[in-house]
């Protein structure tokens, strides 16, 4: 998996999954863009950490049309094109439904769609748009275990990892023909530090049980399916949404 001069765009992209993606992506040789919503300190620490030069860090926020519209333009004026974009960034506000009133209930929704789905689809939309003037590109969409088996104290965030698989399937039948691959990454539980608390406490050994292996993914592992799907050769795997769940999770 050789991405020597090309262009990612990494959105999330300073910490834990979207960090690990970046820094594959670097070390294979890509110039990356990480895409932050509001922490300079991590923005600049990821940049320091990146193999390689030409990588450079942008604030928007994914849930902001017009910020989204304008980020997607300054990578590509920045690098020149774009070859691979990875919609990592989103939310997940808990908000279970018998200890949840009504307004609460209706902006957890809302902030979730907006960060989870249509955050992502305006990326791949504006994204597809050069990359069909490009002669094609990649879209890998970071999704979740959770689409498939449910999330009952954050619904809102299960239904739209679900829609955004739907999204990455029905944009890898309608961008075929201009040679842009769409896929997903659905990870489980990951090691990262917004669930290092679940997972040192008093559930984490309950949450770690539910792998044949005792444990849960690294943030290293999900960006390995990440770069598969954009590499060279996958390009037959349009379509596919690639578990890393260590088993925890099982579908056919």
């Amino acid at each position: 998996m050789d991405f020597t001069d090309k262009t990612v765009l990494v959105t999330g992209g300073t910490r834990g999954i979207g960090k690990a993606i970046a820094l594959a992506f670097a070390k294979k040789g890509a110039r990356v863009a990480v895409l932050f919503r509001s922490d300079q300190a991590s923005a600049d620490k990821t940049l320091a950490e990146l193999e390689g030069g030409g990588h450079f860090a942008i604030k928007a926020d994914v849930a902001d049309p017009d910020q989204v519209e304008k980020a997607v333009f300054d990578v590509i004026k920045h690098f020149g094109s774009l070859d691979i974009v990875v919609n990592n960034a989103g939310i997940g506000v808990y908000h279970p439904l018998p200890t949840t009133d009504y307004k609460d209930w209706q902006q957890a929704w809302r902030q979730t769609i907006d960060a989870n789905l249509i955050g992502p689809a305006n990326i791949c939309f504006c994204a597809a748009k050069h990359m069909i003037d490009q002669g094609g590109g990649r879209i890998v969409n970071i999704t979740s275990r959770g689409a498939f088996r449910g999330e009952p104290t954050k619904a809102a965030y299960g239904a739209s990892k679900a829609g955004l698989n739907s999204l990455s399937q029905s944009l890898a039948v309608a961008l075929a023909e201009y040679k842009i691959f769409v896929g997903a990454v659905a990870p489980g539980f990951v090691n990262t530090e917004l669930t290092a608390d679940r997972l040192n406490g008093p559930e984490g050994e309950a949450i770690k049980a539910q792998s044949p292996f005792n444990r849960v993914a690294q943030p290293e592992e999900v960006a390995h399916a990440v770069l598969f799907l954009a590499s060279a050769g996958a390009e037959f795997s349009t379509g596919t949404i690639i578990d890393v769940n260590g088993a925890s999770y099982l579908r056919s």
